[in-house]
């Protein structure tokens, strides 16, 4: 009798790559498991298998009872789902997975790609705005975006109608990237559907749900932050005052990423949040050149090119606060605020700030609703 090499004594292989990606999709798809607690959880446990081991455990610490992780069924039928499609994973950790995007705090830990995963790789920017688009809107969005595809640049938007519509179908030529709120294969808006088709012929579709997934409102935020952690920079077209548009904005400014603005006529709703970011230090944007001319020269002409010594040095003057550190301020303001009232006095003697710096920001923020004023000159959190 031979001896049988297939016995349980036998020692088992590690898991394969495959296997760790299997168990990284399951621990994904688990309940109450979100990017920022699949990093944690993957760092803590050393791997997706082990963590979902551990899941249940810690589930219980948190008085979850009767904790089950994602099943091993439902993998495989979101695998099935994305191949039927033609589409295919990336985790955070894998070359193909875009830099930029994988720095940020909240960084989805993986990707369902159709399309030329290719353009990830490439310098990115990201063009957003209203979805009820003015006709001079959609005009300049288009020019926006096959200048600076023409330039180089990868048009990142958000699929939605009006702007981001026209940024994608300005860009399909040089290749587009189109970040869904759903699954994979779900085209929403329904009306963008042949443009959808087109991106995936000529550019990248990608999603961080899984395919079937109608998107619902609290997707959009979500994806929106895609949009702008792809990218170097966020160019805002047209946005209203209280829009996605402007949170995405200031979702940018929280990732590092730069935020320019188009601006627009005081009386039209649709530019006043563009005007706004313009008043705040974003940068103007009339052309495509002015966008290049604030990513700042390359590495190559920082190099190659000196500036010439000027005869006579210019007059110091103070420079004007940049949209990024109006928006720090912001951020210190609401840090420090809560429900309980407080002296503005005794506000920014906490934030250790100017008041200069701080009474506009005030403004801003009552003006936008995050911040109220009440009698005697308190100030809360609504």
């Amino acid at each position: 009798m031979t001896e049988d090499h297939t016995s349980s004594t036998h020692p088992q292989l590690p898991p394969t790559m495959e296997d760790e990606r299997f168990f990284r999709l399951r621990l994904l798809r688990s309940r109450r498991v979100g990017p920022v607690t699949f990093h944690r959880l993957l760092a803590e446990h050393g791997s997706a298998k082990a963590a979902l081991e551990a899941l249940p455990e810690v589930a219980m610490a948190a008085g979850v009872k009767d904790y089950s992780p994602c099943t091993n069924e439902v993998a495989a039928q979101e695998i099935a789902a994305a191949r039927a499609v033609e589409s295919r994973a990336v985790f955070f950790d894998e070359p193909a997975y875009p830099a930029g995007l994988a720095t940020i705090a909240d960084a989805p830990p993986m990707l369902w790609l159709r399309g030329n995963a290719s353009l990830l790789q490439k310098p990115m920017i990201s063009l957003v705005g209203a979805r009820n688009a003015s006709a001079l809107g959609t005009r300049m969005t288009r020019a926006l975006s096959r200048e600076l595809s023409e330039a180089g640049f990868v048009i990142v938007s958000g699929f939605a109608r009006g702007i981001d519509a026209s940024a994608h179908s300005a860009a399909l030529k040089s290749g587009t990237i189109a970040v869904f709120a759903g699954g994979i294969d779900i085209m929403y808006p329904a009306e963008n559907a042949q443009l959808g088709q087109d991106i995936i012929a000529k550019g990248l579709c990608l999603s961080e749900h899984p395919p079937g997934l109608a998107p619902r409102a609290r997707h959009f935020p979500a994806r929106n932050r895609i949009v702008s952690g792809l990218a170097r920079a966020v160019v805002v077209v047209e946005a209203a005052a209280k829009s996605g548009s402007l949170i995405t904005a200031r979702t940018a400014l929280d990732q590092g990423r730069d935020v320019l603005a188009v601006p627009g006529h005081p009386f039209d709703a649709r530019a006043s949040g563009c005007n706004i970011l313009i008043r705040d230090g974003a940068p103007l944007v009339r052309t495509a050149q002015d966008v290049i001319e604030a990513l700042g020269p390359s590495e190559t002409q920082t190099r190659t090119q000196q500036p010439l010594p000027l005869e006579v040095s210019a007059p110091a003057t103070r420079p004007k606060r940049t949209l990024r550190e109006t928006h720090a301020v912001h951020m210190m303001i609401l840090d420090r605020l809560g429900p309980t009232p407080v002296a503005e006095d005794q506000l920014i003697r906490d934030i250790k700030a100017e008041a200069a710096e701080v009474t506009p920001a005030l403004l801003d923020l009552e003006m936008d609703g995050r911040v109220t004023r009440q009698s005697g000159g308190l100030l809360s959190k609504p």
